[in-house]
């Protein structure tokens, strides 16, 4: 069954009936502002309305984390995870055709609505796994936009990312990329009192995730072995700050930061932190001694098709 919402095309041929993820009574409300509001005033209504789920959401910020990224011509992207579509809309105008994918029907009318002047755009309601085995279509890009941490949960096993990467890596055309954006659990922010963002406790990523087995992050040695590991010899590491959500500059090892510039730190909008010592004079102190790939904290990865 297909359903249009304004030029985007809803497809529920594997949604089975159930919103297995949801945030709550909240998405009603961002239903209600997209049905209602124009893009261009969802500054507004996030100033007004003071909350971390409507700012999340609806920020434009979100988009930084792709929107300065050199797309082939005429590219096609399967966005795994849109949620909401808070990315949705910049590969929409950067590729000639995006498929979507969530779990849950009421976030794709999120996205539809959000993004409904996108004539390019189809999203998928279902299970990941099953929409990837029915896919016969192979894409340009991948994007993995938070949703790598959570492959626990797509393959139900302890070990779940050679099977999880492998799905991924069929999804791709011939020289196609997978574009992972992801926290470190080692990014200095978490060492300087942030609470870990999954799980709203600190250092429980510093920690190795004891005791949690739906969600874990990874530091850059622990996501290079990853990669090797399972085939794929061909990467780039980005490092977007303040984090991936809502970044300000992109970073590479070709440009990094420069001692004084990392000064965006108190950046914590959905909880209450502890501040154990002032992130910005540590960071002058990380990039002196060449250690600020390391202590990021997030990651955009670039990571081409294996053979």
């Amino acid at each position: 069954m297909k359903e249009t919402i304004g030029n985007v095309l809803l497809n529920l041929d594997y949604y089975d009936g159930e919103d297995a993820y949801s945030d709550g009574s909240i998405e009603d409300r961002l239903l209600e502002i997209v049905k209602t509001t124009p893009k261009e005033d969802y500054q507004k209504v996030i100033l007004t309305e003071k909350s971390w789920p409507i700012f999340y959401h609806l920020s434009p910020e979100r988009e930084n984390i792709l929107d300065w990224y050199e797309w082939k011509d005429d590219a096609s992207v399967f966005e795994v995870g849109a949620g909401c579509g808070a990315i949705s809309g910049v590969l929409c105008r950067n590729a000639k055709r995006v498929v979507a994918n969530d779990l849950s029907k009421r976030r794709s009318t999120i996205n539809a609505y959000k993004n409904q002047d996108a004539s390019n755009l189809e999203i998928m309601v279902g299970n990941f796994n099953v929409v990837a085995e029915k896919m016969e279509e192979r894409f340009d890009y991948v994007t993995l936009i938070g949703v790598l941490e959570y492959a626990k949960s797509y393959i139900g096993k302890d070990n779940p990312y050679p099977e999880y990467l492998e799905k991924i890596n069929r999804l791709l055309k011939p020289g196609g990329k997978i574009l992972i954006a992801i926290e470190n659990r080692l990014g200095l922010k978490y060492f300087a009192g942030c609470r870990e963002d999954h799980v709203g406790r600190e250092f429980v990523g510093i920690e190795g995730y004891p005791g949690i087995d739906f969600v874990e992050t990874f530091s850059k040695p622990e996501l290079e072995q990853m990669l090797q590991e399972n085939g794929f010899s061909k990467f780039k590491f980005y490092y977007p700050y303040p984090d991936y959500k809502f970044p300000a500059v992109i970073y590479s090892d070709e440009y990094l930061p420069k001692p004084g510039e990392l000064r965006k730190n108190q950046r914590n909008f959905d909880a209450d932190r502890i501040t154990l010592f002032d992130e910005g004079k540590a960071f002058d102190g990380i990039l002196k001694s060449g250690l600020f790939p390391v202590f990021s904290n997030s990651f955009l990865i670039e990571v081409e098709k294996k053979e």
